[in-house]
């Protein structure tokens, strides 16, 4: 059980690393920089496709293609297949240990589905272009084999209960919601390169509701750039979508800010309180210094882990309060049946 422990930590945190390195390809406009899928241009590495890279670069200088992103783009590759090999373990694993209630072997087995299905939106990425849908579905893909990946570290590290009040046993769940929308909303933003739309704080364009295309910006089934109808997307559109990001990012905060301070005020919560809070002060400060700078590179994907952090979080904090409930019912339970047995005494 102990190496089970240690897997799925790490795999933890490899997965981590693969969701910030995910967003730094796409950002560094390398997520074509191998326009094929598994391989680069049939090969193993970009050295051994060296010559089809130099000459697509030399055809499109300004273009996806170049060694630099292609390498980005089979790195995460790489990563992203160590992963799928370390979660497979982690099952087997778990169904060997199948007898603590410490592993958890079915979530283990459902997680290989998820990370088979991530691989294919992978795939779909590269082959379909950089489709918006796809490429904010492979996010949520690494999001969520994130939260299954904490939830098995929970399950494994099996940490104590204590009481929680009734208040989080709703808000917890309420908060994860919101921050779950919220991490689509900005998935939203980056794969419709939508962060530079609006570049004044707190206003957009000097305006609290700027004039914006809610109608185009949020068609799911349409080309990168394009409507539904095929026309260039406008900048109203791009807008709309930044600003939904924004409000999404008030309405969440509020949630995440009001649990972590009734989590401060609940013994033996107090430190994911703390952490809460803090996470969330770093990501509103991330996100306004983007909008500010001019989305940096490094602050861009900072922002992602920001995210990818909070996720991780919520699913502990959700986690121990569950834990809670649960308790409280078997103490409940456990009072009515010896209630039942002394009426009969």
């Amino acid at each position: 059980m102990n190496l089970y422990r240690k897997l799925v930590v790490f795999t933890l945190i490899l997965t981590s690393a693969v969701v910030v390195f995910g967003a730094y390809v796409r950002l560094a406009d390398a997520g074509l920089g191998c326009p094929d899928w598994p391989g680069c241009y049939g090969k193993l590495t970009p050295t051994m496709a060296a010559e089809h890279i130099h000459e697509a670069f030399e055809a499109n200088p300004h273009g996806p293609v170049s060694m630099p992103k292609a390498w980005k783009e089979m790195i995460h590759r790489y990563l992203a297949s160590s992963v799928g090999l370390l979660i497979i373990a982690i099952a087997a694993l778990a169904w060997r240990n199948r007898r603590d209630a410490r592993a958890a072997p079915g979530v283990a087995t459902a997680l290989i589905g998820v990370v088979v299905f991530q691989g294919l939106l992978g795939m779909w990425t590269v082959t379909l272009l950089l489709k918006p849908a796809i490429v904010t579905a492979h996010l949520i893909g690494g999001m969520t084999t994130l939260a299954i990946l904490a939830w098995l570290a929970m399950r494994a590290h099996a940490p104590a209960a204590v009481a929680a009040p009734g208040t989080l046993r709703w808000l917890a769940p309420l908060a994860f919601m919101l921050l779950a929308v919220q991490v689509l909303l900005g998935g939203w933003v980056s794969t419709n390169y939508a962060a530079l739309a609006c570049t004044d704080f707190p206003t957009c364009h000097g305006s609290l509701w700027p004039q914006a295309d809610y109608s185009n910006a949020f068609h799911v089934i349409r080309e990168l750039g394009m409507t539904a109808e095929g026309e260039l997307l406008s900048h109203e559109a791009l807008t709309a979508i930044h600003w939904m990001h924004r409000v999404g990012a008030l309405v969440a905060g509020v949630a995440l800010l009001a649990l972590g301070l009734a989590l401060r005020a609940s013994p033996g919560l107090r430190g994911s309180g703390n952490a809460l809070l803090a996470a969330l002060a770093l990501q509103v400060t991330l996100g306004v210094a983007n909008v500010l700078l001019s989305l940096p590179l490094l602050l861009a994907a900072a922002h992602n882990a920001g995210a990818a952090l909070l996720v991780v979080i919520m699913v502990c904090v959700n986690y121990r309060v569950a834990q809670s409930a649960a308790v409280l019912q078997q103490g409940r339970q456990h009072d009515e049946r010896a209630r039942h047995e002394n009426s009969f005494a």
